[in-house]
């Protein structure tokens, strides 16, 4: 595994405050991410406000259960929209890098791979969400070329020239770089063809364009785009809508950080799926030595989380314990967990498997039922930076996860 990768933590504070990952394609708008803090309980700068986009064309539609084959046409066909593209996005394993001047880069110690967060598009109708300055980028689409996110170039320390390569033999060129926000803070974006080559089918999301020069309103086309399904599917079908403003990123998922952040953050780990136990993971344990660990804190006891978490999960339960609180935490149900989401492989990986977040009360407060969180628990440690799953499409009210760092006031 290269340096690069290797040092990531050390590298998140200049990584990350000093790049913004923007939210709106053609509307931009950023949300500066702080590296984890080591500092003590409550230190963290209050977020600047977000400002107002100053021309919002394009709306992100997602479902849990992914975008249903012929949806994007049905959309297509409403009369308030103009331009549809939907975007496919998976894991997959990279076996390698090497630079554009052939020097290796990324070599992951066998068996383990890479996870690599990669998405596919149409290039024919994914250029009409990018800037004209940007197009150019689809002709390295067509190519069977890649696109890296900036975020992800700067983490691997690759270019244009250089050649990822993938489990079962596929090698991709790097042919551009791309602001993270119009690849959906993908770490690598490639044409559909490539996409099947190496592994990326599950359609997630789509982008659309609203007809007419009014801002678009996320409620109606919510309205519109429901109706195109069949009633009665769940919340796993719901349909979620974001204009610009309205979300971090446009992506599936868009409340929690895309992979390439966290791994920025957090470490990259080299992995492969268990054999022995699908939906599980084996993750390199030189990583987990490095970057897992156990320790007490206040209300939950031991802990094992990633060691960047530690500080600001010790401070939260200190704050919940010194407010009175400490028995809204009736049960702690874990953290570090290296698995995919819902323990499906043909899920995106949980950030359980970064040891980033952690589930309580899950006995009163199972997956997809109505959440029973006490709400003065979820308010401490929203203010510490954790987001709270009793908000997510699919309701997921025993699961906390980092957000950013805490702020300033945390302690107070």
């Amino acid at each position: 595994m290269s340096p690069i990768v290797r040092t990531a933590g050390a590298l998140a504070a200049g990584l990350i405050v000093g790049a913004a990952v923007t939210i709106a394609i053609q509307g931009r708008v950023a949300e500066p991410l702080a590296a984890p803090t080591h500092a003590a309980p409550g230190e963290g700068a209050e977020p600047p406000a977000v400002p107002a986009p100053a021309r919002p064309t394009t709306v992100l539609a997602w479902i849990p259960s992914g975008i249903p084959a012929g949806f994007g046409d049905r959309v297509l066909g409403l009369p308030d929209v103009e331009r549809v593209t939907v975007v496919a996005e998976d894991n997959v394993w990279m076996l390698g890098s090497a630079s554009a001047e052939g020097d290796v880069v990324d070599r992951p110690p066998a068996p383990y791979m890479i996870p690599i967060d990669a998405a596919a598009v149409d290039p024919k109708t994914f250029g009409d969400f990018l800037p004209s300055s940007d197009r150019g980028a689809i002709a390295a689409l067509r190519r069977g070329e890649g696109i890296l996110g900036i975020s992800s170039a700067e983490l691997r320390g690759l270019g244009p020239g250089a050649v990822m390569r993938f489990e079962g033999g596929a090698a991709i060129t790097i042919g551009a770089v791309l602001p993270d926000e119009l690849v959906g803070a993908a770490e690598l974006m490639v044409s559909r063809d490539t996409g099947a080559r190496i592994g990326v089918t599950h359609d997630r999301y789509l982008l659309l364009g609203p007809s007419g020069p009014h801002r678009p309103n996320s409620k109606r086309i919510g309205r519109s785009l429901r109706n195109l399904l069949p009633p009665g599917g769940g919340a796993t079908q719901r349909v979620v809508v974001r204009s610009p403003g309205e979300t971090p990123y446009f992506r599936q998922g868009d409340a929690v950080l895309p992979p390439v952040l966290i791994k920025a953050l957090f470490g990259e780990f080299a992995a492969r799926p268990d054999p022995a136990r699908p939906g599980y993971l084996k993750i390199d344990p030189a990583w987990v030595r490095e970057h897992i660990e156990t320790a007490t804190v206040p209300v939950l006891g031991s802990v094992t989380c990633n060691r960047g978490l530690i500080p600001q999960l010790r401070g939260a339960m200190t704050a919940l314990e010194r407010k009175g609180l400490a028995s809204t935490v009736h049960a702690y149900n874990g953290c570090y967990a290296p698995k995919f989401v819902n323990r499906n492989p043909t899920n995106l990986i949980s950030h359980h498997a970064w040891g980033i977040a952690f589930d309580c009360n899950a006995d009163v407060n199972p997956y997809g039922a109505t959440p029973h969180q006490d709400p003065r628990l979820v308010r401490v440690l929203e203010r510490w930076g954790f987001i709270w799953g009793g908000g997510f499409a699919v309701p997921d009210g025993n699961h906390f996860e980092y957000r950013r760092a805490p702020l300033a006031s945390s302690a107070a």
